[in-house]
């Protein structure tokens, strides 16, 4: 059999060409890819491996995070639990200083009405007694009720000593010699004139007398000197009057003790 060298050769040529054909537009492409995909591979496995490190890392951060918010979490809750109760203790502090208050406030209300009550019945008391000391001493001496003043204030001075005299009226060589007869009513010519004869003698010397009539002088009359005073009114003979009615208000605005003993009924 003969060889046909030029087929050989062909062929050969074909062949080689056919195989830098495929590697040239088959192999390589091929290879790149895969050399391509493994290095992507590797790139995924190693960003996946550095992910899990990180999330390794984040899920620790967590727990820590965790720990400490269930540390501060129990931190908030006593912190909580001890203002609740500071509060609790300030609410009842208050509402007992409420109470005080409300207590004093109604104690002093009461205080106030049983002063009231006691300034009312005393001036309604003083009204009745002036009224009735007046009609009995008019109807008794025939005489008006300021001019038994106005003798019973002269008797007044007429008792003083030499003491009570030379302290009212000041050091002897002293120039005002004037003083003021202060009373409710309006003292009548005669009776300014007795006044003035009677101080006069009583401090041996001419007395510049002033006469005024002061409202608030009840039934009484006064004589003033340099900031001194002598007087005489009803007043003065109430004052004890006064005094018991207070204590009468007092004791019947005082709280029934439960332990004080009852009043027992009486049985027919």
């Amino acid at each position: 059999m003969l060889i046909d060298w030029f087929t050989v050769a062909a062929q050969a040529v074909n062949f080689l060409i056919l195989v830098w054909l495929l590697k040239r537009f088959l192999y390589k492409p091929i290879l790149d890819a895969i050399d391509a995909r493994e290095k992507r591979i590797a790139s995924e496995l190693a960003d996946a491996d550095a992910k899990r490190v990180e999330a390794s890392k984040e899920r620790e951060e967590f727990q820590q995070k965790n720990r400490a918010f269930d540390q501060q979490r129990q931190s908030m809750l006593t912190k909580a639990a001890n203002d609740a109760n500071s509060e609790r203790q300030r609410l009842l502090a208050d509402a007992k200083n409420a109470a005080e208050t409300m207590r004093a406030n109604r104690d002093d209300a009461l205080h106030r009405e049983h002063v009231a009550l006691s300034k009312e019945v005393t001036c309604r008391t003083q009204t009745e007694v002036f009224a009735i000391a007046r009609k009995a001493l008019t109807d008794l001496a025939n005489l008006s009720l300021e001019e038994q003043i106005t003798d019973v204030f002269i008797r007044r001075l007429q008792e003083l000593d030499d003491d009570e005299k030379a302290d009212f009226a000041g050091p002897s060589d002293a120039q005002d010699n004037s003083m003021i007869v202060r009373s409710a009513f309006d003292l009548p010519t005669a009776q300014r004139a007795k006044l003035q004869d009677a101080i006069n003698r009583a401090f041996s010397m001419e007395v510049a007398l002033t006469f005024e009539t002061v409202p608030d002088v009840i039934s009484g009359i006064e004589l003033t000197s340099s900031g001194r005073k002598i007087s005489w009114s009803i007043v003065e003979y109430l004052s004890s009057m006064e005094k018991r009615i207070g204590e009468l208000l007092q004791d019947q605005s005082q709280p029934v003790s439960k332990s004080d003993p009852q009043p027992q009924k009486k049985t027919g």
